[in-house]
Formats: C-alpha cells, sequence, structure tokens
C-alpha cells in the first residue's frame, strides 16, 4: 500500500443515517495519498453495521468497541495515523471534493506552518447545502493569533484542520482534560507554534441536525473557560475568562432567561463586555438578535 501523505481519524457515535455519506465523501477524494482510519465509539445505533460494510467494500482501517468518548477515541487514532499530516472528521459531516488535496499542498509549500484551516458550509439533515459560507470563519482569514483565539476575536472550526501529525504527537495529542478537544488543540498549536493560517477553500459541509455538540452550551462554555486557563498566561486569562463568561450569559439570556438568572452570580464579571448584556435579560427574546 502506498505510504499515505495525509490521515483522517474518523470517530462514529450514533450517525447512523449520516455515517455512510461521510466515508463516501472521504474515499473519494482524489489527487494526494490519504488513509482513513475509524473507530466506532460504542454506538448504540447501526452505525457500527453500516461501518463494517463500508470497510469491507473500501479496505480502511476500523474498529468497532465499547465507549471512550471522543477525546480518547481521537487520540487512539492519532497512535495509529501515519500520514505526515492529519485531519479529524466527524461522522455526520460532507468533505468536499479536493479538500485533502488542496491543504496537503499548502503545508507542503508552507514548511513554518504547523497546521492550516478552511472554510465551512452548512448542511442540513436532509441533505441541502447552504448557499452561504459561515461568516465567523470567513472573517478569521488569514490567520488566527492564540489572543484572536482566546478573546473571542476571531474562530476556527474543528472539521477543517490539517496539521503535522509529529509535531502534535510531540504536544501529547489531544488534551483529555478538556472535552471540547478541537478548542484545546488550537490552543496548544498557536501558544506554541503562532498564528494558524486560515484559507479560501470550503473544508467541511458541517450538518446542522439538532443534535450538534456546539448546541450544549453547559458544556462549551465552561469547557471553553477550561482550556484558556491551560493555555493562556494569567493576565490574558483573566481578561479572556472574563469575556467568555459574558458571551456564555449572552447566550443564555437569549435561550434561557432562568437559566442566566440562576448562573448570573457565577458569570457576573465587573467588565464592560459583561454590564452591556445585562438587558438582555429583560428583554423578550423575540424582540433581540441572537
Amino acid at each position: 500500500m502506498e505510504n499515505p501523505l495525509v490521515s483522517v481519524l474518523l470517530a462514529s457515535y450514533n450517525h447512523a443515517p449520516y455515517v455512510e455519506a461521510a466515508v463516501r465523501s472521504v474515499m473519494a477524494q482524489k489527487g494526494v495519498a490519504f488513509e482513513l482510519l475509524v473507530i466506532d465509539d460504542g454506538s448504540t445505533d447501526e452505525s457500527p453495521v453500516i461501518l463494517e460494510r463500508l470497510a469491507h467494500e473500501f479496505g480502511f482501517s476500523f474498529v468497532s468497541r465499547p465507549n471512550k468518548g471522543l477525546v480518547g477515541t481521537l487520540n487512539e487514532l492519532l497512535v495509529s495515523a501515519r500520514g505526515q499530516y492529519f485531519c479529524s472528521f466527524a461522522s455526520d459531516d460532507i468533505m468536499p471534493e479536493g479538500r485533502l488535496k488542496i491543504q496537503a499542498e499548502y503545508l507542503e509549500a508552507h514548511s513554518d506552518k504547523v497546521a492550516c484551516f478552511g472554510q465551512i458550509v452548512h448542511i442540513d439533515a436532509e441533505g441541502h447545502l447552504s448557499e452561504n459560507l459561515e461568516f465567523r470563519y470567513w472573517r478569521s482569514r488569514p490567520e488566527v493569533t492564540f489572543e484572536d483565539l482566546v478573546l473571542g476575536k476571531k474562530e476556527l472550526h474543528g472539521c477543517s484542520e490539517m496539521v503535522r501529525t509529529a509535531v502534535f504527537k510531540d504536544l501529547g495529542g489531544y488534551n483529555d482534560q478538556v472535552k471540547t478537544e478541537d478548542f484545546a488543540m488550537f490552543c496548544a498549536l498557536s501558544s506554541r507554534f503562532g498564528p494558524l493560517p486560515v484559507l479560501d477553500t470550503v473544508c467541511c459541509y458541517y450538518r446542522l441536525h439538532g443534535n450538534n455538540m456546539h448546541l450544549n452550551s453547559d458544556l462549551i462554555y465552561p469547557e471553553t473557560i477550561k482550556a484558556i486557563r491551560l493555555y493562556a498566561t494569567p493576565a490574558l486569562c483573566r481578561k479572556a475568562v472574563a469575556k467568555w463568561k459574558a458571551y456564555w450569559f449572552s447566550h443564555l439570556a437569549y435561550v434561557n432567561k432562568g437559566r442566566a438568572l440562576k448562573l448570573f452570580p457565577k458569570l457576573f464579571s465587573f467588565s464592560w463586555d459583561f454590564w452591556k448584556r445585562i438587558p438582555k435579560l429583560f428583554i423578550p427574546t423575540c424582540f433581540l438578535k441572537y
């Protein structure tokens, strides 16, 4: 078998309606030698059966085992990765044609860069693509610094990355102290190696279906704050944590005013970022812009 330049790490969990499309979109990539490594992390639906059939058809590496969680699964996949570069990919998303080739060529041409990121287009549960790029990632071009990241000035998407495998393995892989593994990875890379480049290329059709992890604010915000505390200097940490608590409060004031009120003492700070969001608590949601 040709030595892969890129390893695609796919952790599968209860995405039976979408996982076959995800796998086929990866296997359709052309112009670069790659390997697909798949672990089903204890799915209770038909995902393992579907993946077993696809592994037999395409010959990719597939393991089905009891649940260990996403971070543990990604680290297990990373250990097996043979490519110079790797990217993680979700079992409910679609990989656009040519994505692996474009990002691999970028890293081959820019030996000083440890990773590169790209753009996102949403796809719904029925497979309908949005006509527009996700603007919050488009405005992150041409690069995102560590300060941009932890202060929420710019964003990166976890299914749009390609990373030098040896570099990330030397950092210890995915941080098992943080459940939002992608944000912790961004922090680890940018705090150590400097700004992370963001390409114009669409690297993921990100599926929205109501069960996405990004919708779980009780997980995303506290885990983001945990990652910031692990990687930021004390001065930057204080500023960044205050901002993310303000973002958290603002989100809750829009989706769940009762919970926003309950968490008010925990999230409160004297920063202007927090104070300017307090009125949202008293304005009916129908009059608010998210």
